[in-house]
């Protein structure tokens, strides 16, 4: 028996896993952030976040996120990951928050079977898509400079910010 067949085969059926993995993927893409973005805001600076209470996970979360803006005084979103001992999500919490609301951001572990709580605040339009799993991203990302709250605050790395920057781009350009 000839090898291309059987080579022919396997590309053939890691482009159809590739295609139906593509087709029920559970993350959101550019597009449905820029959409979520319209051209009129209720006040200067007005902004969108992400928000639900005790989701099952990411997906669900910003799948059925109210479309609101938040108040004037909250400036940032905040993002609440609850996990597992195996790192699977058991709790999303997202909401609009203040700078107080934000000041503690980090992984906390809650429990001996391994549970930890990670939290993290961007500043931004729907600037929460993602969730924190470790301590890399339950960060404070933000893009103005702020006062000294004499508290333990994780701020993000270079690149967490610059990706936060293109998603403000994005979005103020759709």
């Amino acid at each position: 028996m000839e090898t291309w067949p059987v080579a022919a085969w396997v590309l053939l059926m890691t482009s159809l896993a590739d295609v139906l993995k593509s087709v029920h993927s559970r993350d959101f893409t550019m597009m449905d952030i820029i959409m979520l973005h319209p051209s009129t805001t209720p006040h200067p600076g007005g902004f969108k976040c992400f928000t639900c209470e005790d989701a099952a996970d990411n997906y669900e979360c910003n799948r059925w996120a109210p479309d609101v803006y938040c108040r004037k005084e909250a400036r940032y979103c905040y993002t609440s990951h609850g996990m597992d001992g195996s790192g699977e999500s058991t709790s999303v919490t997202k909401r609009c928050a203040t700078l107080q609301d934000c000041l503690s951001t980090g992984c906390v572990h809650t429990s001996h079977s391994g549970h930890q709580v990670c939290s993290s605040c961007c500043e931004g339009n729907i600037c929460n898509l993602l969730v924190p799993k470790n301590e890399s991203g339950a960060v404070f990302s933000s893009t103005s400079p702020l006062a000294s709250a004499g508290r333990r605050t994780h701020f993000a790395a270079p690149g967490h910010v610059a990706l936060t920057f293109l998603l403000i781009l994005l979005t103020a350009g759709g």
